[in-house]
């Protein structure tokens, strides 16, 4: 069994201007997001692992594993807090 992550059903992401804004229905709280936690937040529109995830940012931004790795990382762990993402293993 693997862990996977998604957004939560709750959530609507917004770009704009090099950033985005989520959302969050249920809390009705919004939060604002870098152009890199945007690309994290839209690779999981369906459960991505963390794998997946970091060869996501690696594509779209030629970065190297462990940066990508640490950023991801980092992301996730600030958006499982906020309810924003949610970690189910599968």
């Amino acid at each position: 069994m693997t862990k996977h992550f998604r957004r939560h059903a709750d959530i609507r992401l917004t770009a704009l201007e090099g950033e985005g804004v989520v959302l969050h229905m249920g809390s009705r709280r919004y939060f604002t997001v870098s152009e890199t936690g945007l690309s994290i937040l839209e690779a999981m529109k369906t459960p991505s692992t963390f794998e997946q995830l970091v060869d996501a940012i690696m594509t779209e931004y030629e970065v190297a594993p462990d940066r990508a790795s640490t950023s991801v990382q980092a992301f996730l762990t600030q958006c499982i807090n906020a309810q924003v993402v949610l970690e189910e293993t599968l």
